[in-house]
Formats: structure tokens, sequence, C-alpha cells
């Protein structure tokens, strides 16, 4: 990922300026990249946590010292009383929110015989009902507020991050995979609902990104060669990729996409093992 500075620099007109948002699992990774890029687009941003509190400082530090906002705002996303709470934090501070990502997710992978029931309620409350915690107080808090022109022609915006084993089946990984098959129709699904409000909810579908969850796919040339042999695009994703997509899809630009999962993953999903014929 490119440092705040550079990031920074992508951005000459601030295509979300005057916006409030909030990124969950924000201290690391993907989270990170899409605080980093929404608030050098010009958003104020409210970067989540549960652990780790020293890297949430930092990023805001960052952003702070190459002249954007943000703040740090700790919450277990799969726990209610956690994020209305941080509901009500960030928005005495920021007066509003227009921007929800919903990003925090984690892996605690098992064969199936083997995988324990805690393994399996810890992902989907956390990747799956977490998710459907924060678009909850995210479309109550752009109903309480109603629309504000001047920074965005849509009422509010909800951006969830999903993941290719949305839609490819992944062995020993059944928690996960059913966890962003929920978060692909609960995106959807919210969508039809409250569009008629200008609510728009889109999703981002990374493939293999380069963040600290998945070195062991990636450090190595070995490991590498092996995992680029899955991506017809014939690189590995960066932060800035989804960075990008997310300021996308935030922004005024994408005013007519709502209920789109969006796959930024070089063509996982093309399944190249097929390209000459399986």
């Amino acid at each position: 990922m490119s440092n705040q500075a550079e990031i920074v620099a992508m951005y000459p007109v601030k295509p979300l300026k005057g916006q409030k948002a909030l990124v969950t699992g924000a201290n690391s990774g993907i989270g990170e990249a899409v605080a980093r890029h929404l608030a050098a687009a010009g958003a104020a941003v409210a970067v989540n946590y549960i652990v780790n509190p020293e890297a949430a400082q930092a990023v805001v530090d960052d952003i702070v010292a190459n002249g954007g906002e943000a703040m740090i705002t700790k919450a277990n996303v799969s726990s209610e009383a956690d994020v209305v709470a941080m509901f009500q934090e960030v928005i005495a501070q920021f007066g509003t929110l227009d921007i929800v990502v919903n990003n925090a997710g984690l892996q605690r992978d098992a064969p199936l015989t083997e995988m324990t029931i805690d393994q399996w309620n810890l992902v989907i409350g956390v990747n799956l009902t977490g998710q459907f915690l924060c678009a909850r107080e995210a479309v109550k808090e752009y109903l309480r507020r109603g629309p504000n022109l001047d920074v965005s022609v849509a009422l509010g915006k909800i951006i969830h991050v999903s993941s290719v084993h949305e839609v490819i089946p992944w062995a020993t990984h059944v928690n996960y995979a059913a966890s962003k098959g929920g978060v692909n129709m609960l995106m959807k699904s919210i969508a039809q609902e409250v569009g008629k409000h200008k609510i728009r909810v889109n999703s981002i579908s990374p493939g293999a990104i380069r963040t600290p969850i998945n070195t062991a796919a990636w450090e190595t040339p070995e490991a590498l060669a092996k995992l680029l042999d899955l991506i017809p695009y014939d690189r590995i994703g960066e932060g800035d990729d989804i960075g990008k997509a997310a300021v996308w899809l935030a922004s005024d630009a994408s005013d007519y996409v709502t209920g789109t999962a969006l796959y930024v993953d070089g063509g996982m999903t093309l399944y190249e093992g097929f390209a000459t014929n399986g």
C-alpha cells in the first residue's frame, strides 16, 4: 500500500469533501487502506478497532499529519451494544455519517469435521452479524439526518466488504465462505429495501490482496507462484486497489450503482484453471 502522502496525491480533487465516514476493522489490512483513501479523498474518517489501539491511532495520526481528519473508535462489531455505542460516539464527534464501510472480518479455519461451534459462531458473528448491525445503525442515521445535497446526492452510502468466496467455494473454510455468501444477500436485500430513500448499498469482493492476514500466501516465491496460478491478471492485489474502489463507490460518480458486488480480484472469479479446458 502507498504511504499517506502518496495516497493524498491521488486525489487532487476531493470527491468526498465534507463527508463523514466510519470504517470497521480499519487498524490494518484492507480496512486501513480504505480509511486512508477515504480520508485522502476528503472525508473525515472514524477508524474502528477491537484490538491493537496503537495501530489504529497510528493510522489516525498519519491521516491528520497529511491534512485529513480522523478519530479512533473501539467496538466489537458482533456486539449490538458496542455497535450502538460506536455510532453514538462517532456521530457525537462528526455530527453525522455519510459513508459506512463494513470491513471488520476474521477467519477461524478448520476441516468441517473438526470445526467447533465456537469457530462457526465467531466468524458468523463478526463477518455477517456485525455487518447487519452496522448497516442497520447507518440507515437509522441517514433517515434521521435527511438529505444534504451540499455533500452528496445520495442520502447515505453503505459499502460491505465481502470476498470472492461469496461465490467460490472454499473447503476447510466453510464458516468464512458461508459468512461471505450471506454478506452478498444481506447487501442486495438492504439495497432493495432502502433504495427508495436514495441510500446506496454495494459491496467490494476482494480476491487475493497483500495484507498481514494472508502473508503465508505470498511471502515466498513458491507461495506467490502458486497463488498467481489462480489470478488471470498475474499479480496480487494491493490495499490501494480496494481503497480506490471504495472511494468510487462512496462518491457521486457511482450514483446509479446500488445492489452491486464489485469484484476486485484480478479475474480470480474467472477460474483460470479452465483457461486450458480445465
